[in-house]
């Protein structure tokens, strides 16, 4: 059982809240920075989608912030994933310290620079125990990390995003993605599509950026991914009652499972490969597999197969299309180089041709914790 044990789920979720909580406190009373005083929280991530294996020892945690309104500009070479932001108009509110030179492109590498300076100053003042990690200039978030004193093995991570909501419809390069008519039908997208769309300061892999993608923000349709994952059946009724499950979530665990213990064993060689890449290849299967009947438990080898032999096939072609945006090739360099990607396809043949072990491996780890809590 690939599931969360529930007392680490309340215990991890208490230490989670109060941290956000009070974070958001001291951003609201905050003297340095007024444009990050009124700010909200979305929550995202495998935690909240109930597909988090082994431990909740991962949160991501979105803080929207008010903007007035903004104009996108895509960057072509980027297949509709990363925009440039403009003000819709000037204006002197709080957001004029976040622009460059123009006065109207809102500076992602500004704002996530403030974002930083301000969690810290929260922890060194008023939230000792937690450290921060340090900036990595490809990811949009600022990292806190948790060691509780009685488990120091248990290092707990909390990834804060300053993000920018954006309502007046979604970008051209998405309108064509979200494959789910025939999964959870046509009213379900529509819904979807009118919802605002999220944008985090996150500029693409390489090297030679020209000054726009420095300062681009990459979409993010995380809120929509959670609302999928937990009303994921063809019919309504899936998953209320027990005689109504599917394995669907299970699968998703177990190619999580997958690329966890690939990435153990190869850190260097699969650096580029993330849970994300198993999300979205999932979200395909489910658009293609779509009568609850398929995912019934009794079918959980089968469907689990099928996900993982369409995720092996994926990087055997080097194309694994973006959900959303389905002109963006998620394994395309230079954000996934060729001699990973070989690497990932060698790595997947021989798990498949020799039974799975990483996933055995994973299941006795996970385990060997349960037993250590319950002799504690």
């Amino acid at each position: 059982d690939l599931r969360l044990r529930k007392l680490d789920q309340q215990n991890a979720v208490k230490i989670v809240n109060h941290l956000i909580d009070s974070l958001l406190e001291f951003l609201k009373n905050n003297d340095d920075q007024p444009f990050f005083r009124e700010v909200s929280v979305l929550t995202s991530g495998s935690y909240y989608e109930m597909v988090k294996i082994n431990k909740p020892n991962e949160f991501d945690i979105m803080l929207k912030l008010k903007v007035p309104r903004l104009v996108l500009s895509e960057l072509e070479e980027y297949q509709g994933l990363f925009y440039k932001i403009n003000l819709f108009k000037a204006t002197r509110t709080e957001i004029q310290h976040f622009l460059l030179e123009d006065e109207r492109t809102v500076s992602a590498t500004k704002i996530k620079a403030e974002m930083h300076r301000l969690v810290r100053k929260f922890i060194n003042n008023h939230f000792q125990g937690w450290v921060i990690r340090r900036n990595l200039i490809n990811s949009p978030a600022v990292t806190l990390e948790f060691k509780p004193k009685e488990k120091v093995d248990d290092v707990m991570s909390v990834d804060i995003v300053p993000t920018l909501e954006v309502p007046q419809g979604w970008p051209q390069a998405a309108r064509a993605g979200l494959n789910i008519d025939k999964w959870l039908g046509k009213k379900c997208r529509r819904q979807f599509v009118s919802k605002a769309v999220y944008f985090v300061p996150k500029r693409p892999k390489g090297r030679n950026l020209k000054d726009d993608a420095k300062e681009s923000w990459r979409i993010s349709f995380s809120h929509i991914e959670k609302e999928m994952m937990q009303y994921h059946g063809n019919k309504k009724t899936c998953c209320e009652s027990h005689s109504n499950k599917c394995c669907r979530k299970l699968c998703m665990r177990l190619l999580k499972c997958v690329i966890e213990g690939l990435k153990l064993q190869y850190p260097k060689e699969l650096e580029p490969l993330c849970s994300y890449h198993g999300k979205t290849a999932f979200f395909h299967v489910l658009s293609d597999r779509v009568q609850d009947s398929l995912w019934s438990p009794s079918q959980l080898s089968v469907s689990f197969m099928k996900l993982f032999g369409y995720f092996e096939q994926c990087a055997l072609n080097g194309s694994l299309p973006h959900f959303f945006v389905r002109e963006h090739n998620l394994f395309s360099p230079p954000a996934f180089p060729k001699r990973a990607l070989v690497f990932l396809t060698n790595a997947l043949r021989a798990q498949r041709e020799l039974g799975l072990p990483v996933i055995i491996v994973q299941y006795n780890i996970i385990l060997m914790k349960i037993m250590q809590k319950i002799i504690q």
